[in-house]
């Protein structure tokens, strides 16, 4: 039988690792992505290939990116569910604007940047000066980016070919031994910094967290809290048009019909990487390590041949341990 003073000793240990944990949210999913890759390692040796390990950064950097623009939102108590579509979409205008409209790339490049910061204002116009909630104003423009989409593509996909060289030069790659380092891999990690000293450093960073946290005390204490909502949007927009053009370099094309996924995908990048759905903790690298733990269980499923199906449920059931493992630690006792 327990007697009271070791149930006393274990909560005393359980609150401890809740601590921890509720401090420095990154430590778990750090601890989750070690694992898995020792477990795949042990499954199959091919997976700490050079070659394998330069496919799995490839792959999870327009997810990274598109989940770096989200944990922005998400740390506001937010949520966007038009990340993928705005970065499709702005994929699309930059092809067409160099292929079909004939203009320099470096100017198609920038006018789908600002047409993607412009589709993050709209979606934080809508927000903040209408006060609509985050999940139905994006679950609404969601489908009108991508209903745009197709209308302006034709639902033709503009081949890298048929573009500036300047359009897919992010899928280039810089040899490092037989791992290969693609430029636009090279752009994540630099933007992931770049935010990283933002949120970290700076008053818009402790303006974001604090709304998050709450808004209402954050308005008190003299934060315009409409204007930091409608900025994270804003920026979220740029992010995802920086993704597009990665997007593009990934897949040597501008194609209209990818992205279906990457919207759920870049949510659950967010949440394995330790930020708060109810918004005010968590941070960048997090959703570092978040992303290539999705990149590192799809790979690692595959080398294991695991089918598409389950590797979708291994997936899901990340997700529901991450949001019930942050319910426990946001119970923290001060």
């Amino acid at each position: 039988m327990t007697t009271g003073f070791e149930e006393r000793r274990q909560e005393s240990a359980q609150d401890r690792i809740q601590h921890v944990l509720h401090d420095r949210p990154t430590l778990g999913p750090l601890a989750v992505l070690l694992l898995a890759v020792i477990v795949f390692s042990v499954i199959n040796t091919r997976f700490f290939n050079p070659e394998n390990l330069s496919l799995v950064l490839q792959q999870v950097t327009v997810i990274a990116l598109l989940a770096l623009g989200q944990t922005l939102i998400i740390l506001t108590a937010g949520i966007d569910l038009s990340a993928g579509a705005i970065a499709v979409f702005s994929s699309i205008l930059m092809a067409n604007l160099a292929f079909d409209a004939g203009f320099p790339g470096v100017l198609a490049l920038l006018l789908g940047l600002v047409f993607g910061t412009l589709m993050g204002a709209v979606n934080g116009i809508l927000v903040t000066r209408l006060g609509l909630p985050p999940f139905i104003v994006t679950l609404g423009t969601l489908s009108v980016f991508f209903s745009l989409n197709s209308v302006v593509s034709g639902s033709e996909t503009v081949r890298g070919s048929d573009m500036p060289a300047i359009m897919t030069w992010t899928g280039e790659t810089i040899p490092i031994g037989s791992f290969r380092l693609t430029y636009g891999s090279i752009i994540m990690l630099l933007l992931f910094g770049f935010f990283f000293y933002l949120l970290a450093h700076t008053a818009w960073g402790k303006h974001v967290r604090a709304t998050g946290d709450d808004a209402e005390a954050a308005r008190l204490a003299g934060i315009r809290t409409d204007r930091v909502l409608l900025s994270v949007y804003v920026v979220a927009g740029a992010v995802y048009g920086v993704a597009a053009w990665v997007l593009m370099g990934r897949l040597a094309s501008a194609d209209p019909n990818v992205g279906t996924e990457y919207n759920l995908d870049s949510i659950t990048a967010v949440v394995l990487g330790g930020t708060s759905l109810f918004g005010g903790r968590g941070g960048v690298i997090g959703t570092l390590v978040g992303a290539l733990i999705v990149g590192v269980f799809r790979n690692g499923l595959v080398l294991a041949g695991v089918q598409v199906v389950w590797q979708g449920f291994a997936i899901g059931l990340l997700v529901l341990l991450a949001v019930t493992i942050d319910q426990w630690i946001r119970k923290v006792r001060a």
